[in-house]
């Protein structure tokens, strides 16, 4: 027997990619994402330490 059976095989290798090249505009668009997800995540942060916005109340069943 050889002493390569019976072994985990290595992974074979991802082939490299290529570097992308962006210019102002992808990186613009990148920015603007960038920035309204932290607006999106301040929101959601103050949304937390408020509570729910809407009241309790009575729940109503949909029957008439």
């Amino acid at each position: 027997m050889s002493g390569r059976q019976g072994g985990k095989l290595k992974p074979l290798k991802a082939a490299k990619k290529e570097k992308v090249e962006e210019d102002e505009e992808d990186k613009a668009f990148k920015a603007k994402q960038k920035a309204d997800a932290a607006a999106l995540k301040k929101v959601a942060e103050q949304a937390k330490q408020k509570g729910p916005l809407v009241g309790g109340g009575i729940k109503k069943s949909g029957k008439k």
